[in-house]
């Protein structure tokens, strides 16, 4: 897909062409091609986040009118975590778009949910810098809706680590441990993936642009891990006395 494609694919004509790939050039990219009139998308990255932020609220204080602070802000943080952003920019193509080192590419760049998380805010900037804050709005909204209800109805918007604690501690009498896995990235943007142990089990992994980020996305997948395995115990204890009735 090339930057024509995408616009359609976006429905967004940018006025500055470059902003667009600014947008979608990744750090290591420039590391191999030093001599190249770019700038990566870390700055613009910044601009979209709190652009997004901003805009979420907005929409959830509208949307939700009688939703006290307190879970705006749990209802804002599962709208704008990196594994829906990442989910968003998968859906609009921009994997194939990214420009990434080889050795970033060799390294499964393109399936990062921080990277494609990181992609997709650094989009909203360059929009917001080439056409201004009403069509940035109108861009984020585009997404924002579905995934509020989607998440509102599912009450994915609960502190994961607190539901999974609450589940192992009931079924497994034993807390979860959190473990650091690997560290990426220079000082100013890293990213951490951190595992999560139940019984000496890995029960799931999550990458995040800080330690608790990380641990939350963790824990959300030991979570459905969790809730699936007590599920199927549950299952197979019903037609084990159902057995025992017949």
């Amino acid at each position: 897909m090339n930057l024509e494609e995408l616009g359609t694919a976006l429905g967004v004509t940018f006025k500055d062409k470059s902003l667009l790939t600014r947008a979608l050039t990744h750090r290591s990219y420039l590391n191999e091609n030093s001599d190249l009139p770019y700038l990566d998308n870390e700055r613009l990255e910044f601009l979209g986040d709190a652009l997004l932020d901003f805009i979420a609220a907005e929409f959830l204080y509208q949307r939700f009118p009688e939703m006290p602070e307190g879970d705006l802000t749990s209802l804002r943080a599962a709208l704008v975590k990196g594994d829906t952003l990442a989910r968003f920019a998968f859906d609009l193509g921009l994997p194939q778009c990214l420009l990434m080192s080889r050795g970033e590419e060799a390294a499964r760049g393109r399936e990062r949910a921080p990277l494609l998380a990181g992609a997709f805010e650094a989009l909203i900037g360059a929009l917001y810098l080439d056409q201004g804050l009403s069509a940035a709005r109108e861009f984020i909204l585009r997404f924002l809706p579905a995934e509020s209800e989607r998440v509102h109805a599912l009450r994915l918007d609960r502190d994961a680590k607190s539901m999974l604690q609450e589940l192992s501690q009931g079924k497994l009498q034993v807390t979860p441990l959190y473990r650091l896995v690997e560290t990426r990235g220079p000082d100013h943007a890293k990213d951490f993936t951190i595992a999560v142990i139940l019984n000496d089990i890995e029960y799931g992994r999550g990458t995040g642009r800080n330690k608790q980020t990380a641990e939350q996305e963790a824990a959300r997948v030991a979570l459905e891990n969790l809730q699936a395995e007590v599920s199927r115990e549950d299952h197979a204890a019903l037609i084990a006395l159902k057995g025992e009735v017949e």
